[in-house]
């Protein structure tokens, strides 16, 4: 569903939830992690992959927070009955130890730390049962209506999170003022109905509206897949503008004013170079998910890609997880929103998911600025 106000208070909250909160949500990301890894079993589908991440979840834990010995790295691969126990342990002492935690942004830190990466996990097993073609009982985001773009002040924004404010990712601290000029940006995610119109106009056989690194990659994935179309698309019609799209091992005809899905960073920018636009820059996209909300921005459908290289802010200070944003930055574009795949309590117009350009597992999508 489209994010809403409600949401990302509740995101929002959980950002400076309590010992109670925390305990809930903490048995709650778990429980849900075990239900998708048992989805995977019904088929055994890349199931080393599946308990590779929730051993690593687990190991975050250990880690992080109890200081458990975690089990020996020349150990056979994580399979279900040891991951599965270890995942039980790992909670357990999480848990004791967070009713003995200081209700403080520092006591806390480590808990909504291994809540909020659990949740991370989460999304990347649902891409992974995309991807393999794996049934999920999973509601897709229907069509929207389209609306006006939506013009937004001039403003001076202060960017990313502030300190004492409950948590923040690393990479989102430390909050900087940032003059922004007046800019016009799409109130929603492009939609299919529109993207079949870039299909219909050459769009992936014109090299003038491709990155050059778009370019040599969209003609490597053409000579190994036939690849003209965002991922998983099977037929996108010309002349009916019918799309069908793979979901989860089901093929659905996608409706006009669904968003696009599973699109490239460098599919995106083509087609924003096509249509005359440009791709938001990513303070532009946070100063409009808190500003225009209520003029109808809406976001939360899909993960958008920005035009933004992932780098750290000024005075960037690496968190006690020094690896989780440092190598990444240079390389790695940045995303803003949230999927229908993410967990409420994940969602935040602050946060910055990245990936590298040629990425689209991810459930993602894009809008657009005028130039």
């Amino acid at each position: 569903m489209p994010q809403t106000r409600a949401q990302t208070t509740i995101a929002s909250d959980f950002r400076r939830a309590g010992k109670e909160q925390l305990s809930l949500a903490l048995m709650d990301t778990r429980n849900h992690s075990l239900h998708l890894a048992a989805q995977f079993e019904k088929t055994e589908a890349a199931l080393p992959l599946v308990w590779q991440l929730l051993d690593g979840a687990a190991r975050f834990q250990a880690h992080w927070i109890t200081h458990q010995p975690s089990p020996e790295t020349a150990t056979p691969p994580p399979d279900a009955a040891r991951t599965r126990a270890y995942l039980l342990k790992t909670l357990e002492a999480t848990l004791e130890l967070l009713e003995k935690a200081p209700d403080s942004d520092d006591g806390l830190y480590f808990f909504r730390f291994a809540l909020f990466h659990e949740d991370q996990v989460r999304e990347d097993l649902v891409s992974l049962a995309q991807v393999h073609g794996l049934a999920l009982p999973i509601s897709l985001p229907g069509a929207g209506a389209a609306r006006d773009a939506l013009l937004v002040p001039a403003t001076r924004w202060r960017v990313g999170c502030e300190a004492g404010a409950g948590f923040a990712f690393d990479n989102e601290q430390p909050a900087f003022d940032d003059p922004v000029p007046e800019f016009e940006i799409d109130a929603q995610a492009v939609s299919w109905a529109q993207y079949v119109e870039f299909v219909d106009d050459g769009g992936y056989d014109d090299e003038a509206f491709w990155h050059p690194e778009g370019w040599a990659w969209l003609a490597q994935k053409a000579a190994l897949e036939g690849r003209r179309a965002p991922r998983f698309v099977d037929q996108i019609g010309v002349a009916s503008g019918a799309v069908m799209q793979t979901r989860f091992g089901q093929a659905r005809r996608m409706l006009g004013g669904q968003c696009v899905t599973h699109v490239t960073w460098y599919e995106a920018d083509a087609w924003a170079r096509w249509a005359g636009r440009r791709l938001p820059a990513e303070v532009e996209w946070e100063v409009a998910a808190h500003v225009a909300q209520r003029r109808g921005f809406q976001w939360g459908d899909v993960w958008e890609w920005t035009a933004s290289t992932f780098r750290p802010y000024p005075g960037f200070i690496p968190g006690p997880w020094a690896d989780y944003s440092q190598p990444a930055f240079g390389t790695h574009k940045v995303l803003r929103g949230a999927s229908f795949a993410s967990a409420d309590r994940l969602r935040s117009p602050k946060f910055r998911r990245f990936a590298l350009p040629e990425e689209d597992a991810l459930f993602c999508g894009f809008r657009t600025c005028a130039i």
